[in-house]
């Protein structure tokens, strides 16, 4: 799994290696070639994000992270050769810290769901219906069981 980083130093070197961990899991629970597959991630302050949300979703608020996928069904859509580039995601530090406090655990546990939450969607996962939402949360839940990163 290729990641591509626009700030590395927004999070510790543990966790970049958690999630290049988690989104290869991921893709390759889509029977998708890991090493084939690229994500780039930027991490933006509260007012970026906050934009970002209003000028691509209509919601003139902050939130945590986002997600842009390249594919709407990237296992239908994917090239058979070469690099399969899954999307962006973007993911407000700030946010996930105040979330972190809020809900009782790290920080370090909140990027990550926030970032295994973002790659379920490149990979096509939804939760606007009640059965996505069980289905999309069983899967972050498999790979955050993978990366080793339980419940607080």
């Amino acid at each position: 799994m290729n990641i591509y980083f626009d700030e590395t130093q927004a999070v510790s070197d543990e966790i970049l290696r958690k999630m290049e961990e988690a989104a290869a899991y991921g893709a390759e629970l889509e029977n998708l070639d890991d090493e084939r597959c690229e994500i780039s991630v930027t991490f933006v302050d509260m007012e970026e994000i906050h934009e970002l949300n209003k000028l691509h979703r209509g919601v003139d608020k902050p939130t945590d992270v986002l997600s842009f996928p390249q594919f709407e069904d990237v296992c239908e859509e994917a090239p058979e050769e070469g690099e399969i580039c899954l999307g962006d995601v973007v993911i407000c530090r700030e946010k996930a810290a105040e979330q972190a406090e809020e809900f009782g655990h790290s920080f370090e546990r909140e990027i990550l769901y926030l970032f295994v939450h973002s790659v379920l969607h490149l990979l096509g996962y939804d939760h606007m219906e009640e059965g996505e939402k069980k289905v999309m949360r069983a899967r972050e839940e498999k790979i955050m069981e993978h990366i080793d990163v339980l419940r607080d």
